[in-house]
């Protein structure tokens, strides 16, 4: 039985640390503009990074899935749930990812436990970038292999982990494209040239990548200038999300054939769930063809995050460089990050503080996200949002970054 006054001392015990989070009611359209419990605020906390979670053309073919198909899918993907729309998205993202192959399962959370828990077990050992995504995290828990966390987008370190394991039945490389909470960029490059000389499959995570970065939106290797198969490189995987650039829900796994078809089979995550609904992937169709065909999309999002990035460096945040639209601003304590986002929250501006577990202690942040949505007096204000903030905190720069990912689950 559990008990109740242990829960409360708990619950207690987070509130007098800052870290009770409770949700706010959004009641509008997911735009730049939102409206969260009865009051309107620019919105800079969203991945919907092209804007179209609100685009009238993917809600028209989410309907148009509905009348066909109908509301549910019935079942899971092996059983009554796969209709030709789910094959056409998969068949679409694998074109679109240069990948032989693809599968669309419900969340990303999902996608990273399948890959984790079906492609390595005991005698295998997985090699994880300490600020790697929670779902990342408990994947390789669920895997029973042995874990081997590396140096935050250190090649070298991951050398030194990857020598030690030569005895291993297999190696695996698991790492964000994008990390979610930092915007900075694996150096694919590197890990894939230590992977082919230890013989190791590599895994990236794109959710925040895909769609974001590279001429045709396809990711982290594209922007490396990397095929999604490398010919006689190391086994490349590809998981990214619908959720975040391509405004819908649910997530994806691209490679070669024989993977995808193994992961068809043993992959609980998949095997155990309903399949995503037919308006997820009819609207998921749409959004993959207008990432392709509407690139200004990731030039506007760029140049966005470039003026806010250098606006808010100019004003003496402690604001990391990257080419990515996540903008963290790291305050550093907990309570004052939490006063920073209450100032904010007065000016108009939802940018929830982000504390511990997400992040680790002592790097407590304002994750200031732009969309290729937002117009130019959005920025502004937003700027000046932060501007007046750090003149009432006396101009203080907020604190650097510690600790380790993999202990507090970053994401």
């Amino acid at each position: 039985m559990i008990g109740l006054a242990g829960l409360r001392e708990e619950m207690e015990g987070l509130r007098k640390a800052g870290l009770w989070r409770t949700l706010r009611r959004f009641e509008s359209l997911p735009g730049p503009r939102v409206v969260v419990d009865g009051r309107e605020y620019i919105l800079c906390a969203s991945n919907n990074y092209l804007g179209l979670a609100e685009d009238p053309r993917l809600r028209e073919a989410a309907v148009e899935a509905v009348r066909r198909f109908g509301t549910g899918s019935t079942g899971s993907r092996l059983i009554t749930g796969n209709t030709v729309l789910h094959e056409a998205l998969e068949e679409r993202i694998a074109r679109w990812k240069g990948a032989e192959a693809a599968m669309v399962l419900a969340t990303g959370y999902m996608a990273n436990v399948a890959i984790a828990s079906t492609l390595a077990g005991r005698g295998d050992v997985i090699f994880s970038d300490e600020l790697n995504h929670a779902s990342i995290i408990d994947g390789c828990r669920m895997s029973r292999a042995e874990v081997r966390v590396y140096r935050h987008a250190d090649p070298r370190d991951l050398e030194r982990r990857l020598a030690e394991a030569r005895g291993a039945r297999r190696r695996i490389i698991i790492t964000d494209g994008v990390f979610s909470m930092d915007g900075d960029v694996a150096p694919l490059p590197d890990l894939l040239a230590v992977a082919r000389r230890y013989e190791a499959a590599v895994v990236v995570d794109d959710a925040h990548g895909g769609g974001v970065l590279g001429e045709r939106g396809r990711g982290t290797a594209e922007y490396f200038g990397i095929e999604t198969e490398p010919e006689g490189g190391p086994l490349l995987l590809h998981m990214g999300t619908l959720s975040k650039a391509a405004g819908v829900e649910g997530a994806y796994i691209a490679g070669p054939r024989p993977v995808i078809a193994y992961l068809q089979n043993r992959a609980r995550p998949f095997i155990f769930s309903t399949a995503p609904s037919p308006a997820t992937v009819g609207a998921a169709l749409r959004a993959i063809d207008l990432i392709e065909e509407e690139p200004w999309r990731r030039r506007r999002l760029e140049d966005l995050a470039r003026r806010l990035r250098a606006e808010l460096r100019r004003q003496g945040w402690n604001v990391p460089e990257g080419p990515t639209p996540i903008i963290p601003v790291i305050v550093g304590d907990v309570e004052e990050t939490l006063a920073v986002a209450r100032r904010l929250d007065e000016e108009g501006v939802f940018a929830p503080a982000i504390r511990p577990p997400t992040v680790p202690a002592g790097s407590c942040r304002i994750r200031v996200t732009v969309t290729a949505a937002h117009s130019d007096e959005d920025i502004a204000r937003i700027a000046a949002a932060f501007e007046r903030c750090r003149a009432e905190k006396g101009g203080r720069p907020g604190a650097g970054m510690v600790g380790d990912g993999h202990r507090y689950g970053c994401g």
